[in-house]
């Protein structure tokens, strides 16, 4: 498989032929279709975000199953997936009590999977790492099932959007115990995230929705997800 790996911080990604394999067990082999290049990339790439390096970046894309390995049960080939970046173990406490955004396990393997291993090798023998367990900077991902959300009848580059920026914005709103129809909102800043959050709003019947950000393009932009005052 072809990926852009990450070396080093301030560097430009190296697009390298990596050695990937088949799925094992609970895990899925995806052909990637769209990836959408996040903040978060940009931080890593820089080295405002520390991470283990070589690394393969990406982590809001979706894909169509191409192989999966013993013990899969919720994909099956030729399904077209979104892909999340933070999967849950399903037996950490936290993912017990119904939190699976704060897995144990996820947090503590990070970009490796969950028994703490790669999937990827580069021609000099060296490990590389999967942003978020996905690295979808690459033609090909071997991932968790646990990742994977199968979707029907929605076009892939909006299926991208959901496993990022849309996912991350409207939850902010709607997973808040202070939210409630005819709430008052002001958001600051509406790069993708931004323009979720007040997409979130707008789904809640917010009565006013206050967007603030110093470019009038994404302000014009707020306006088209609900924003009522820029």
């Amino acid at each position: 498989m072809r990926a852009a790996v990450l070396y080093k911080a301030d560097q430009p990604l190296q697009i390298e032929n990596l050695t990937q394999g088949h799925p094992g067990s609970g895990e899925v082999k995806l052909k990637m279709v769209t990836t959408g290049i996040c903040g978060s990339d940009s931080h890593v790439s820089t080295g405002r975000i520390r991470m283990n390096m070589p690394v393969i970046l990406g982590h809001e894309g979706s894909g169509i199953v191409v192989e999966i390995g013993q013990n899969v049960t919720n994909v099956k080939p030729g399904d077209n997936c979104i892909l999340s970046f933070v999967s849950s173990c399903g037996h950490c406490s936290h993912c017990l009590s119904g939190n699976g955004q704060l897995c144990a396990t996820h947090a503590k393997t990070q970009n490796r999977f969950a028994n703490n291993t790669t999937r990827c090798i580069d021609k000099k023998g060296n490990q590389i790492e999967q942003m978020g367990k996905l690295g979808l900077f690459s033609d090909h991902v071997i991932v968790q099932q646990e990742c994977c959300f199968p979707v029907n009848n929605l076009p892939m580059d909006v299926a991208a959007l959901i496993g990022c920026c849309v996912t991350s914005g409207i939850g902010a709103v709607i997973n808040n115990p202070a939210s409630k129809a005819g709430m008052q909102i002001a958001v600051f800043g509406c790069g993708g995230i931004g323009l979720n959050v007040i997409q979130g709003a707008r789904l809640l019947n917010a009565k006013r929705i206050i967007a603030f950000d110093i470019s009038d393009q994404k302000l014009e932009f707020s306006r088209n997800f609900g924003a009522t005052d820029v």
